[in-house]
């Protein structure tokens, strides 16, 4: 930080403010305001006059305080530490934060990102000589029992290596390597800064392939998830948008997890920094704050700082990619951000468009969604940044403007419904509303993986399930008894899916996690139940029959009674069916033959 200031506080309106002499700075320039060095970031130059906004609270600020330049842009530091840390909006640790004063922090209160004083154990994987390029690996360190830190060339070094530190321990400002570059020797340390608002590019993009596994049945097979892909989660407030998300990242087979509370209630943020200390990852049994990264920004935070929140988290996620590592992101909630958004261009008098939005809204939104994205990132490696944000639109309603511009850039839409979710179905995700475009391009995995024809099975279910929501509407006017046998089939085969396959109880030991092969065998099992009972229907049989066999219970009860260990007994009980649905049709009287 320069040690002389730079400009002068000229105007203030709330978290905007103005400063003159500031003829030599720069765009989206980190600056230091008043004596308590409060952080904040240029966002319009006119002249000498730069227009800030504002990280902290801007209380006590007047005109005429001075303003320091940084020189560089708002960056987050990236290197061994970050994991199982909680971040504020711009990368401040707030745990480090409270142990220098407590749990009310002072503005200006700028700690480092990463431990200068802990020493980390790496270890070398180049030898001096070696020529190496961006995205190749110098060294590990073991950041936690779940996760190795690997130690990449930086975008834009490219050379030999002169000098690479012996395995030891050392801080993350010590130099463990030097390259020899056209432009120089270049020392390449365990930390490194990035810009947030500067996306780190994959050396080659890839056309996502491999889904991201959830264990959540309705997303996994009805409306699935690339890695690398990006998701939206709209629904009205009790919809079970956070705790679906919970749900994504406690058992999603994402290498690191990165949850982003954005402007949500403190409540809802308490609970997430202390329920995810205590959850255990799925795959080790391990904590899983082993692999995860937590970003706080709640509502009573400066609008500003939860502006930058997503940049922040979305850079980081980029910097584990780089590593090669499948990495999820949760934003939690878009709309949040979209409401600072909307507050700052206010601050800035800027003309409103729809809902008082700023016209750029729908450019913020892509700027974020499309830094998701899977492809290789060395030539051996291959990464990806999944993002997965939840909208809150008001009152629920699905038309509002930052749902309708986030449908534009997912091709994931998962949207919940608040009757679903009152009559405690979950995930209260509608398979009438959501949909998926990333079928065609997953299909090859799960046919190749497990020989099943997944996209017809999921094809045919959720027929049945549409068929069913057009019956409904019939079926409120004339009632059940009215329609005839078929199409009551219908309506009890897909009360079978909803009840048995689409339900899942998040704290089941058993049904809170579904395998891909349980989900599979699952739906297989219902659809064969479907083709026993539509075969006898035809041949006479009252449908009544059929609802009241007694293999139904236990097909509704298999989601949460049979384990992903013992799926034979699914087998079992696709016998016990057939037997049930075998006496049945014996039962069916059939017409006399007529003798010549």
């Amino acid at each position: 930080m320069p040690p002389e200031e730079s400009g002068t506080v000229t105007y203030i309106n709330g978290p905007v403010v103005k400063a003159s002499g500031m003829a030599e700075a720069s765009m989206m320039e980190l600056v230091y305001v008043s004596e308590e060095r409060l952080a904040w970031e240029i966002i319009a130059l006119e002249e000498d006059v730069a227009t800030i906004q504002v990280y902290e609270d801007t209380t006590g600020i007047k005109p005429g305080m001075p303003v320091y330049r940084s020189g560089s842009p708002l960056a987050v530091e990236l290197g061994p530490g970050l994991v199982g840390q909680v971040l504020d909006g711009i990368g401040r640790p707030l745990n480090v934060m409270r142990e220098k004063q407590g749990a009310f922090l002072r503005r200006g209160l700028q700690v480092p990102t990463l431990d200068r004083e802990r020493k980390w154990p790496f270890v070398p994987n180049v030898s001096p000589g070696a020529e190496v390029k961006p995205g190749d690996i110098l060294g590990t360190v073991r950041e936690t029992p779940l996760l190795e830190h690997r130690i990449v060339v930086p975008e834009g070094v490219a050379g030999k290596v002169i000098r690479v530190a012996p395995e030891g321990e050392y801080t993350v400002t010590e130099t463990i390597a030097v390259i020899a570059t056209g432009d120089g020797e270049r020392e390449v340390k365990l930390m490194r800064r990035w810009p947030v608002r500067r996306s780190h590019p994959l050396k080659e993009r890839l056309k996502p392939s491999v889904p991201l596994i959830t264990g959540q049945r309705v997303l996994d097979i009805f409306f699935p998830l690339a890695k690398g892909g990006a998701a939206a989660i709209p629904g009205g407030f009790g919809a079970g948008k956070t705790v679906l998300q919970h749900q994504l990242a406690s058992w999603s087979d994402a290498d690191v997890i990165i949850y982003i509370g954005c402007g949500e209630r403190g409540n809802e943020m308490t609970d997430v920094l202390r329920q995810f200390p205590e959850l255990q990852d799925p795959r080790t049994g391990r904590p899983l704050m082993e692999r995860t990264i937590l970003i706080a920004n709640t509502s009573n935070m400066p609008v500003t700082a939860r502006e930058s929140s997503i940049y922040t988290g979305v850079t980081i996620a980029e910097y584990f990619r780089d590593m090669g590592y499948h990495v999820a992101l949760m934003a939690d909630s878009t709309s949040r951000w979209a409401e600072a958004v909307r507050e700052i261009a206010g601050r800035l008098e800027e003309m409103p468009v729809e809902e008082g939005f700023p016209a750029y809204l729908p450019a913020r939104l892509a700027e974020f969604y499309e830094r998701a994205g899977y492809g290789k990132v060395a030539d051996d490696r291959y990464g990806s940044v999944t993002i997965i944000g939840a909208v809150s639109p008001p009152g629920g309603d699905f038309t509002e403007p930052v749902t309708q511009h986030t449908k534009r850039f997912v091709r994931a839409f998962w949207a919940l419904d608040k009757r679903l979710a009152f009559a405690r179905h979950f995930p209260a995700v509608s398979w009438i509303d959501s949909y998926s475009e990333y079928v065609d391009d997953i299909a090859p995995w799960w046919e190749g993986k497990y020989g099943v024809d997944w996209r017809g099975l999921r094809q045919r279910a959720l027929s049945i399930l549409a068929r069913e929501n057009e019956l409904q509407k019939i079926v409120q006017i004339i009632g059940p008894d009215a329609l005839p046998d078929e199409q009551r089939l219908v309506l009890h085969v897909a009360a079978m899916i909803k009840e048995g396959f689409l339900q899942q109880n998040a704290l089941d030991p058993v049904d809170r996690y579904s395998t891909p092969e349980k989900e599979l065998k699952l739906l297989e099992l219902l659809m064969h139940y479907e083709d026993r009972a539509r075969d006898l229907v035809r041949q006479g049989l009252p449908v009544y029959r059929i609802q009241g066999m007694k293999v139904n219970r236990a097909l509704l009860a298999a989601r949460h009674e049979i384990p992903d260990d013992k799926l034979e007994e699914l087998e079992a009980l696709r016998e016990r069916m057939d037997a049930e649905f075998d006496a049945l049709e014996k039962e069916i009287p059939r017409p006399r033959e007529v003798r010549s």
